[in-house]
């Protein structure tokens, strides 16, 4: 492009910033669905379940009993926990007398640096954390990963899994950050996950898991 002629669209651009007149009109939006707790987490479930997210609703007094369960049937070897974290905590306290004859995998504590303890993160098979909600609207979770349990927790191991409360689960993303009340309390990092990793090359061709878990599974406790 000639000088010349960007000047012209430039001279052109500026008259209409300063002889146009602009009539902004008032769009209204598009109204929110407002869900009983079950419709939000029968949302989300089907939602998430739509790609490839493995998705269980459980009695909140049970959880960990389902959890088991879950383990058995993949025959892992190590879980990756924060046991300064209430779902850490409860966890800690279930595996406590626990032998190995019953097949459940060898917990693995997350209590250190990050830089210390990578060598460690990239062997074991599966890691729990907790959340801080979801989103019913778009089918995901919440997550706010800080030193007690960061990022790479839910990023590196190939097996996510995540513990939900059902009374956690708002209708839309506006919703949860007023609830939360999040302007107040920010963190660094806010995470919101609705299926285990995937990526699509040139030709559209979906892949699942090639750069973070393959499996996400989450236990709504209801």
């Amino acid at each position: 492009m000639s000088k010349r002629a960007r000047e012209n669209i430039f001279d052109r651009l500026n008259s209409a910033l300063t002889n146009g007149t602009f009539d902004k009109q008032e769009v209204d939006f598009l109204p929110a669905e407002s869900l009983d707790q079950n419709q939000k987490v029968e949302k989300l479930k089907g939602y998430m379940e739509a790609v490839r997210t493995e998705v269980h609703v459980v009695d909140a007094e049970n959880w960990r009993d389902e959890l088991k369960a879950i383990l058995k049937t993949r025959a892992l070897k190590t879980l990756l926990y924060a046991p300064q974290t209430k779902i850490g905590k409860l966890i800690e306290q279930e595996w406590q007398g626990e032998d190995n004859d019953e097949g459940l995998p060898k917990l693995v504590t997350y209590d250190g640096h990050i830089e210390a303890f990578k060598e460690d993160l990239f062997q074991v098979d599966a890691a729990i954390t907790s959340t801080v909600g979801g989103i019913a609207e778009t089918g995901a979770i919440i997550l706010w990963p800080d030193d007690k349990e960061p990022r790479l927790m839910s990023l590196v191991p190939p097996i996510h899994i995540a513990v939900l409360e059902a009374e956690k689960i708002y209708n839309t993303f506006d919703e949860v950050m007023r609830a939360q009340k999040w302007p107040e309390k920010m963190p660094t990092n806010a995470v919101l996950i609705s299926g285990p990793s995937k990526t699509a090359d040139i030709e559209l061709t979906l892949a699942f898991g090639v750069h973070g878990p393959k499996e996400l599974i989450v236990l709504i406790l209801s």
